[in-house]
């Protein structure tokens, strides 16, 4: 018995849809460490290599603990600092990329990435207290040497207490250049372009001059390849340090939703290490002008190294 060739054909054909549809389709989950990002891509080095995940409008990117409430705003992929550890679930495309559906961060890792990027080394403080305490041990067995007899005992235990601290002293400055190392994977990216915004005091208005500069900027962002945008805020000194770091985020959302809303450039494409209250100051808050300059938020044009050498 013959079979119709134009029923085989259509057979063939619809087999070779759904094939494409099923793989297209196929659930996919990476874990690692970001290396790069460029436009609404980056890659993951995880235990398997390195996958290039995609990131679209759909893309839910959340903290386990909830610390952040920037998906609630629309802007959770903002977080996305190269060096970050991710989780990410979705599916694999026809270029064997994975089409993130939900990432998965965690915010104790994040809080880390968005100081180091910033600037600062979160145990840096730690290194100072323990070099406070060793000069108080040490202080403390000056003392007790006048009294060795009646003090033998608290001068060892003395003793002990700076072998410890010193011990503790090594750890924090290797945790300083483990995580540095890791998230300074932004020193890889050139700058195209910047802009600072500048706000008056308490607030997260942006100035028709600075908009104007935003558009300019975002003119220029949208004609390179592969870029991402950088964005970050801060405060003066006036106010508490809670107040301020909530004011640091304001401003560095309003620019982003400017970017976004003005400027055309997709969410995806913004990166925002942090919002760093009064931290980081560009000139002394001893002064008015000073603390004028430190109203700001700072962005970056940038385009990894690899792209822009291409």
């Amino acid at each position: 018995m013959q079979r119709n060739p134009m029923i085989i054909a259509v057979n063939l054909a619809a087999g070779c849809l759904l094939a494409c549809l099923t793989v297209a389709s196929a659930s996919a989950q990476t874990r690692g460490t970001i290396i790069s990002r460029a436009g609404d891509t980056m890659v993951v080095n995880g235990s398997g290599g390195k996958t290039t995940v995609v990131l679209t409008e759909a893309t839910d990117t959340k903290d386990d603990r909830g610390l952040f409430g920037l998906q609630k705003d629309h802007l959770g992929n903002t977080v996305l600092i190269p060096g970050l550890k991710v989780k990410v679930d979705g599916a694999t495309d026809g270029q064997g990329r994975v089409v993130a559906k939900v990432i998965t961060v965690d915010g104790d890792d994040l809080e880390t990435a968005e100081m180091i990027q910033s600037g600062l080394h979160p145990t840096a403080q730690q290194v100072s207290a323990n070099m406070k305490a060793i000069e108080t041990n040490k202080h403390g067995v000056a003392t007790n040497k006048q009294g060795v007899a009646t003090n033998q005992q608290n001068i060892s235990t003395n003793q002990q207490n700076i072998a410890a601290n010193q011990q503790q002293i090594q750890q924090n400055i290797q945790d300083i250049e483990e995580n540095t190392n890791r998230f300074m994977t932004l020193a890889d990216y050139d700058v195209k372009g910047q802009a600072t915004v500048n706000f008056a005091s308490g607030s997260s208005k942006i100035s028709p001059k600075d908009q104007e500069e935003l558009k300019q900027l975002s003119q220029t962002a949208t004609g390179l390849t592969g870029y991402i945008v950088e964005v970050t805020g801060y405060t003066d000194s006036k106010g508490s340090a809670v107040m301020n770091t909530k004011l640091s985020e304001a401003r560095a959302k309003a620019v982003i939703i400017f970017l976004m809303q003005q400027g055309n450039i997709p969410v995806r494409y913004i990166v925002a290490p942090g919002a760093m209250g009064e931290y980081g100051a560009a000139s002394s808050n001893e002064t008015k002008a000073g603390r004028t300059e430190n109203r700001r938020a700072e962005v970056k044009v940038l385009v990894n190294k690899g792209i822009a050498g291409s």
